[in-house]
């Protein structure tokens, strides 16, 4: 801290790189407006938008891009830290402590603690130690916010860890098609009374063959968004070329050039 002014110091940029970026919020809490009016709440909106762009430079594959945004995303989980520290509620160096705990209880057999053990199983010893209670529901502590894709990836990865899953992809894509059926059958009535729950139930069981194939149905279901895209936009230009509006076009016109696209791409 700074001597008689009861400011802190400038950061420190000998120091190591996380205590490089506490000491930086340390120094804006203080002598900037507002930093110092935040609070763990008013951050959050930050905290979200800076976990996407880390996301967006990593799937465009810029490195540049990549390392402002971890920079990015570094100072607002600082920041979370900083405040943790002014209220009293934890430190970095607990947080840190807690961090190297949790990672040596999960790989005991990498820090001569024991066997290897299978992840949910630990994950349940870990839920179960937190709850206080010894039969702590398997899906507790999945968070509320988590978008519903990735909510039903780690559903679905839980109830694995207690056995509660199929044998194998192949099996998850017979229940694709049961839900396809009922799906069907939804249709069919004028009303479509239970269309949308059973919408659902095919969606979820379109996760399970994925996550069963080894894949995460978020990172897939991106990948598509951006073939998607790229080949609709290739389809406007060559429309474009050949002095078509894609608005008053016919399907069957649209459909022959998106062909083409397809074919052009290989």
């Amino acid at each position: 801290m700074g001597s008689d002014d009861n400011k802190p110091d400038k950061p420190k940029l000998g120091a190591g790189n996380m205590d490089r970026a506490l000491e930086l919020v340390r120094f804006l809490r203080v002598e900037c407006p507002w930093d110092r009016k935040q609070t763990p709440e008013t951050l959050i909106p930050h905290l979200l938008e800076e976990v996407h762009e880390v996301v967006d430079a990593i799937r465009e594959g810029h490195d540049h891009d990549l390392e402002g945004e971890l920079g990015d995303l570094l100072l607002n989980l600082s920041f979370q830290i900083v405040l943790g520290e002014e209220r009293g509620g934890f430190t970095a160096v607990s947080v840190m402590d807690r961090l190297e705990k949790k990672m040596r209880e999960r790989h005991p057999h990498l820090f001569g603690l024991g066997e290897k053990e299978d992840w949910e199983v630990l994950k349940a010893r870990e839920r179960r130690e937190e709850s206080g209670k010894v039969n702590a529901s398997v899906l507790a502590g999945i968070p509320k916010s988590l978008d519903a894709l990735h909510k039903a990836h780690r559903i679905q990865d839980r109830v694995s860890g207690v056995g509660f899953d199929w044998a194998n992809a192949t099996d998850a894509l017979e229940k694709v098609q049961e839900e396809v059926g009922e799906v069907r059958e939804a249709l069919t009535h004028e009303e479509f009374p239970h269309l949308e729950e059973e919408l659902g139930d095919l969606l979820f069981a379109v996760v399970n063959v994925v996550r069963r194939a080894g894949s995460h149905p978020a990172t897939l279901l991106e990948s598509a968004n951006r073939k998607f895209t790229r080949r609709f936009e290739r389809l406007e230009g060559m429309a474009a070329e050949r002095k078509i509006s894609v608005p008053d076009a016919t399907l069957e016109v649209l459909n022959q050039i998106w062909d083409e696209v397809k074919i052009e791409e290989g």
